[in-house]
């Protein structure tokens, strides 16, 4: 299948599109259903699309469903600056309030799950509940790649080789992006991504300065660690987590290892769920849609989640 970028982007299905704006930026999001909110954040190397059953599964349970594209990613804006788990995160409380809500459920995949768990540190009257899928905390998250990046998984060593200037956002968008295939491919269970799903992600990272954008986030992460304003994000990110938590891990991640990720129920004083999902990798919310769906569901109607 081919795709231009602004086709993959709003890609027509059973919810509407349109722009907010929050925290000064233009962000793109989808949405459907009508009920409690809950908003999707997307990872790398990924847009909205990603949330595509979640946003109909949610609908249909009652929830008002809503995935947006992150600063710097598909229809959003993409601003030179700002690329930082603290204005993400900004960016995001920010949304809830655009929708017209206090608070919502937050539910956030790989980078999204680091902005997400940045957002209940920093804006926790705006989390109402917390899901994060496929990542560790961000505390241990850090720690983890520089002690050890190859036990931590995949993603680790990618974080680290995007810090070189330049070349990697070169090799990202090479041949029609060839190398997002390639980590989708290599970070997934067997059998996933068909051919559908790989050819909008590799579409949407080549429109204009999106390959530079998502790497900017990893550059920050890893940059910020020695100066000011990272060594008061990790202060800050001590703070216990007060919203109950739902973490959701592919089995076969080899992105982050669900050994690196489990440890981050240490962050959370508040009813924490974790939940390996069997035959999936690093993406259970496309791989195994049904299981990431029964959990995720059944989480969010428990009045009382367990610890």
């Amino acid at each position: 299948m081919t795709v231009n970028g602004e086709s993959a982007v709003y890609a027509a299905g059973p919810w509407s599109h349109r722009p907010v704006t929050a925290n000064g930026t233009r962000f793109h999001i989808v949405e459907a259903g009508e009920g409690p909110l809950v908003l999707m954040l997307h990872g790398f190397p990924q847009f909205w699309w990603t949330w595509r059953t979640q946003l109909s599964m949610l609908a249909d349970a009652g929830f008002r469903a809503v995935a947006a594209d992150l600063r710097g990613y598909g229809g959003s804006d993409k601003p030179p600056r700002g690329y930082d788990l603290i204005t993400a995160a900004s960016d995001a409380a920010g949304m809830v309030r655009a929708l017209g809500e206090a608070n919502a459920v937050i539910v956030g995949h790989d980078w999204g799950g680091l902005v997400a768990w940045t957002m209940a540190a920093y804006f926790p009257k705006v989390v109402r509940r917390l899901g994060i899928v496929s990542v560790a905390h961000p505390l241990r998250m850090r720690a983890a790649m520089l002690t050890d990046p190859v036990r931590t998984g995949a993603g680790g060593g990618y974080v680290l080789g995007f810090q070189l200037p330049m070349l990697p956002e070169r090799r990202l968008v090479r041949r029609d992006a060839q190398w997002v295939g390639r980590m989708l491919r290599a970070w997934s269970g067997p059998g996933w991504p068909d051919q559908e799903t790989e050819s909008r992600y590799r579409t949407a990272i080549r429109i204009p300065s999106v390959a530079h954008s998502a790497l900017e986030y990893h550059r920050w992460f890893m940059r910020s660690r020695l100066r000011p304003d990272g060594m008061r994000y990790a202060r800050r990110m001590r703070a216990a987590v007060q919203a109950p938590t739902l973490q959701l891990h592919g089995a076969l991640d080899t992105c982050v290892r669900p050994a690196t990720a489990r440890g981050s129920g240490r962050y959370v004083d508040a009813p924490y769920r974790w939940r390996l999902i069997d035959g999936a990798g690093h993406f259970p919310q496309e791989e195994q849609p049904d299981r990431f769906g029964d959990e995720l569901r059944h989480w969010l109607a428990d009045p009382e989640p367990e610890r």
